[in-house]
Parts: structure tokens; sequence; C-alpha cells
């Protein structure tokens, strides 16, 4: 059994047909995906797969922290494949592949700072770069 089988498991989610399809469109994804492009890429695996289908298991797998949802510089949602732990994205502006990378302590420093300036208490963040991969930097050279 796959870890994201597991974590569905101790959930006590089931592995279905559109949910096993969904995670495998994805783990072979090196971009963040829209749900449009997981439901046509998914549907090599499994033909009835629906739009709805594919939105309500794309929230599941995001809060389980099996997915992650970022956002796009064409203003819409993409979807990856979640690393553990406290993770942050860096898309890259020519070819849209994405890497995750690992959330530093500074942050917290930081968000205490905003929290003093502003009496608001942060109880979410949203941290993603935007920036050219070395394959798109050797492209334009």
């Amino acid at each position: 059994m796959l870890d994201w089988e597991q974590r569905l498991a101790e959930a006590g989610c089931r592995i279905t047909a559109p949910r096993q399809a969904v995670m495998e469109t994805l783990l072979a994804a090196d971009r963040p995906l829209l749900p449009q492009e997981i439901q046509e890429r998914a549907r090599a695996r499994h033909r009835q797969l629906g739009l709805v289908t594919v939105y309500r298991t794309l929230n599941l797998l995001t809060g389980l922290d099996l997915v992650r949802r970022v956002h796009r510089e064409d203003g819409c949602h993409g979807y990856l494949l979640a690393a553990p732990g406290h993770r942050h994205a860096l898309i890259c502006q020519g070819c849209a592949r994405a890497v995750e990378f690992a959330g530093e302590d500074d942050l917290h420093a930081f968000i205490q700072r905003v929290e003093a300036q502003t009496g608001y208490r942060v109880e979410e963040h949203l941290l993603q770069l935007f920036g050219r991969c070395p394959a798109c930097q050797a492209a334009a050279a």
C-alpha cells in the first residue's frame, strides 16, 4: 500500500477508482495542474471521471495534506503533490514546473513582528515564489 493510500485509510476514506486516478495523475505531473487538466489526464485511468468528482477529491486530498493548492501566475489555482512538513512552492514562470522548499524559522519571526505591529493573530500563511528554473534560464541565454 502506498503512503497516500495509507493516509486515506487512516482518515477513514475509501480508496476509490476516481481518487486513485487523480492521485496517479498528480504523481506523474511535474507542474501544478488545473482541475480540468487533472480530469483530462485521469480519464485515461478512469473513463467516467467527472469534474465535480475531481474537485471533491482535490478538496479531500488537500485537507489530508497530500495535495497542495498553489496560485498560478494566470490567477487560477493549480494542484501538486505536497511534500511532508512545512513547505512552500517555487514555480517557474517559463515552463510552469514547480518545486517545494522547506519553510524557514525566519518566517515565524516575521509573522510575530507582523502580529505585534497590527494586532492581528496570524492563523495561516501562503508563501509562493515565482522565478525561472535552470532549464528556462539556459534556454534564454
